[in-house]
């Protein structure tokens, strides 16, 4: 079965389990699935008495299943259900969030989708799958800064314009992943700068982030942010990532990006208050003469080039350099997209 089917499929179960009338609090509210695993067993959907959803993969009564997963987000245990005509043992996966139920759709059909794969040994696909989007719902770590914030604002807001295009542009961001730009196809690559103080004056990390891919074109796009003073202005991190999984035809890869840039789903209700508005949004064509120190530049003037860890401010305020025209940024966008076809 597709993911497609399947995820169409789970949801309509979901929604329709959802509609019926609650059941008591230790009970749920089941629905089977067209996928059989081992002992002929098929996999089930669930909600819960408080609304949360649940997969539910049948085991063998003497497996047992991980422990050390009881929330915030996730809860996974073994979970004995009982009908008129069946009883039977089942490695319960629950999503505790309801805010989080889109993330945990993507997980289940990820879940479902490798043990209908591996129908010998389904507690096994899913301890599998659960290791690789662990990531996705831990919540370790240090929170992004507010000028950490800012900077992954001007990305996203860039990589939007990208999906628009190009469901597929995600793999363009190559920035969470340590590259020179934040995004790039090969001979084409674009910068992302956004600051919330007053000018124009972006901070340059090495000398070859303003440096242009061989033969080929490099913009630079500076964000002028204004953090937001009310809740009902601006835009939120949050409201750009889910902006972005949706425009997206990889949600899963896409998710793995957020994390690896430091930006973790179920931090989002600490993110979802800071909103920027965005005061100025202008886009450069990085060519000989405009502003910058790169390995290049200073291989041409002749000078050493052996110093390491270079970062550098440059001085947009004033009419030069020239920012793009929109038909300009629009032809930018297209040419990188175009490329990575």
């Amino acid at each position: 079965m597709s993911e497609e089917i399947l995820r169409s499929l789970v949801e309509e179960r979901w929604t329709a389990l959802e509609a019926e009338q609650a059941t008591g609090e230790r009970r749920l509210r089941v629905s089977h699935l067209p996928i059989v695993v081992e002992h002929d067993n098929p996999l089930a959907v669930a909600v819960d008495h408080h609304g949360h959803r649940h997969v539910l993969v049948p085991i063998p009564a003497h497996r047992r299943v991980r422990p050390g997963l009881d929330g915030p987000v996730l809860q996974l245990r073994k979970r004995p259900l009982e009908d008129d005509e069946s009883y039977q043992t089942y490695a319960d996966l629950a999503c505790l969030r309801t805010d989080l139920n889109d993330l945990f759709t993507e997980l289940c059909i990820d879940v479902l989708s490798t043990a209908e794969g591996h129908p010998e040994n389904p507690l096994k696909a899913l301890h599998h799958v659960l290791d690789r989007w662990k990531e996705l719902f831990r919540t370790q770590g240090s929170p992004l800064t507010g000028e950490q914030l800012a900077g992954l604002f001007g990305e996203l807001s860039v990589l939007c314009h990208l999906l628009e295009k190009d469901p597929s542009a995600h793999r363009l961001w190559l920035g969470p992943e340590g590259h020179r730009h934040d995004f790039s196809s090969g001979s084409a690559a674009i910068e992302v700068k956004a600051g919330t103080a007053a000018g124009r004056k972006p901070r340059i990390h090495g000398l070859d982030q303003l440096d242009r891919p061989n033969d080929g074109s490099l913009a630079l796009v500076w964000f002028r942010l204004q953090p937001a003073l009310s809740g009902s202005l601006g835009t939120s991190v949050v409201e750009l990532a889910d902006r972005a999984r949706r425009l997206c035809d990889d949600e899963g890869s896409l998710l793995e990006l957020l994390v690896t840039a430091g930006y973790r789903p179920a931090d989002a209700d600490r993110y979802r208050g800071v909103r920027f508005l965005v005061e100025e949004e202008r886009w450069y064509d990085v060519v000989p003469g405009f502003p910058s120190l790169t390995t290049r530049s200073l291989i041409e003037a002749g000078l050493s080039v052996s110093v390491q860890k270079v970062e550098y401010t440059i001085d947009l305020s004033g009419d030069l350099p020239v920012p793009l025209t929109n038909d300009q940024v629009s032809r930018v966008i297209d040419d990188i997209v175009q490329e990575a076809r």
